[in-house]
């Protein structure tokens, strides 16, 4: 069939409901954007009261740095409304995106009421996270489920490009194929299949890599500022490399990805790499969760002079300490090389800490990733794309293995304790 999208809905208006809304009207799409009507409201209150909890939510959303609009003239594309009064309006939209708190009970909820509603035909999404995507169109209409899957966005929206396309065993393959077409014309992203498997795939990977650094740092003794030097664009990742990108996404999130995996995969080879370490769990007790708290690994604060600083948590002691500038041997020598995949081979073959980190970090994430196919892909490209779209990985996971050389590597990370799936050795015996 030939489907159009002339407006949407977005039922959630927090963190990520209003940027998706926010990012759907920078494309020029007139957008709904519902939330629980407020409490407490007086009798002779204005109806537009009720929408307090929306309108705060996307007042707050405009207002946040980095910008999830090109112009705030945008923002006349969205129309605010709750639950109570304005479900009734998704019946002339063409599309709803579900953003609600990560709770099955209230989304089925949502769905229930959206059914009263909702025109046959109409494409209707998740965002989750973390709630496996097919439990939440059971006990739903055969229409439902026909136009059913997960879309799982990336915060910001607007700067993320990844856009992960989760079908159900009922998702219509026409949806499916649509929402990868749409995401990648309209929405401006990368759209990759994944399986309806724990964090999916770019989270999965993601919060993998994060969390055995964390665990090399720890056997190494690396400070937080040793391992934002040796993760940063140095190996072609971002600048915030791994304690800063865990600050913007939220210490409570990369936590509950993490337990999700630990609790939800008991066939996760590695699983004990999701274990939370206990300085992380007091970071949680403290509220010391990044951006959203005001401090995480980082904290801003003000030198005696009035001028803003920068202090960065000692995670031995729990005390904020000013940063330091690490030097290794082997980035200085890495430094002048230009082209990422000789410089990664370079850095492998390191004789200092920095080339141990390395090789034990590549060793596990190749490992791991081997034993990810075809469990949450069936095509490796994808999880590269994965990698790319959704944490600014210069090349994928894959596309470092080719160039640090897959049967080398595969060899010294068997004899350094190391597993790979199966088909990498037919892989490799095959190239013999």
């Amino acid at each position: 069939m030939k489907r159009t999208i002339k407006k949407i809905a977005v039922l959630g208006s927090g963190v990520m409901g209003s940027r998706i809304a926010c990012h759907f009207a920078g494309i020029g799409l007139p957008v709904l954007l519902l939330d629980i009507a407020a409490k407490d409201i007086p009798e002779n209150a204005k109806p537009a009261d009720k929408n307090k909890i929306v309108n705060d939510a996307l007042a707050a959303a405009i207002k946040s740095n980095p910008s999830p609009v090109y112009t705030k003239d945008v923002i006349k594309k969205i129309t605010t409304g709750n639950f109570t009064d304005n479900m009734k309006d998704i019946a002339r939209v063409d599309w709803i995106i579900e953003v609600v708190v990560e709770r099955l009970d209230i989304k089925q909820l949502i769905f229930t009421e959206v059914e009263k509603f909702r025109k046959p035909g109409t494409l209707i999404t998740s965002n989750t996270s973390g709630i496996p995507i097919h439990t939440m169109a059971e006990g739903r209409s055969e229409d439902f489920k026909k136009h059913f899957c997960g879309t799982h966005f990336f915060n910001p929206p607007r700067y993320l490009k990844l856009l992960e396309i989760i079908p159900t065993p009922f998702t219509d393959p026409e949806v499916v194929d649509f929402l990868m077409h749409y995401g990648d014309l309209y929405l401006g992203k990368t759209t990759v299949l994944a399986k309806d498997t724990p964090a999916f795939i770019a989270n999965r990977v993601g919060v993998f890599s994060i969390m055995v650094i964390m665990g090399i740092m720890e056997k190494l003794q690396l400070s937080v500022d040793e391992i934002e030097a040796l993760t940063g664009p140095i190996i072609g990742r971002p600048k915030s490399a791994t304690f800063r990108t865990a600050d913007v996404v939220g210490i409570d999130t990369l936590v509950k990805v993490a337990k999700g995996v630990s609790n939800n995969c008991p066939e996760d080879e590695a699983k004990n790499i999701f274990t939370i370490p206990s300085w992380l769990e007091k970071m949680i007790a403290n509220n010391w969760l990044g951006d959203k708290t005001g401090q995480g690994f980082f904290k801003k604060v003000k030198s005696a002079d009035g001028a803003k600083d920068i202090q960065v948590l000692n995670l031995s002691t729990l005390e904020y300490e000013a940063r330091t500038k690490p030097k290794f041997a082997t980035i200085e020598a890495a430094k002048p090389i230009e082209d990422l995949k000789t410089r990664l081979k370079a850095m492998a073959a390191g004789q200092d800490k920095a080339g141990e980190f390395y090789r034990q970090f590549h060793y596990a994430l190749f490992s791991y990733i081997s034993h990810r196919i075809p469990e949450i892909s069936d095509e490796i490209y994808r999880v590269d794309d994965g990698m790319m779209a959704g944490f600014g990985w210069e090349i994928g996971a894959f596309e470092s293995w080719d160039a640090l050389g897959v049967a080398k590597t595969t060899e010294a990370m068997k004899a350094a304790g190391y597993s790979v799936a199966t088909w990498i050795d037919d892989m490799l015996a095959k190239d013999v």
